[in-house]
């Protein structure tokens, strides 16, 4: 029976479920942009890759790959290690 249990834990997350998660780990970095004029939204989830928009002082800053990098896909990854992509929609790379 511990065996059936463990299958049930295990099931692949539902998209829904994913997004709330995802919207969380962005919640939990909101406040560090907001302090620099900026924000971040999520665009969408697909085939674990999360799609983000940067807003207001983050889409001219010079520092906003490093943002992403180190914080946002750190903190997505930290809270859904499925999560294989971050790409922000506005062409910025990292």
């Amino acid at each position: 029976m511990g065996a059936a249990q463990n299958k049930e834990i295990k099931k692949p997350m539902k998209e829904e479920e994913l997004k709330i998660i995802v919207e969380n780990a962005l919640q939990e970095i909101r406040p560090y942009l907001l302090a620099d004029g900026g924000n971040i939204s999520l665009v969408e989830i697909s085939n674990n890759i999360v799609s983000v928009q940067l807003e207001g002082n983050c889409l001219g800053c010079s520092v906003n790959q490093m943002t992403l990098k180190n914080g946002v896909e750190a903190t997505i990854k930290r809270h859904a290690p499925q999560i294989t992509q971050i790409i922000e929609v506005n062409g910025i790379p990292f």
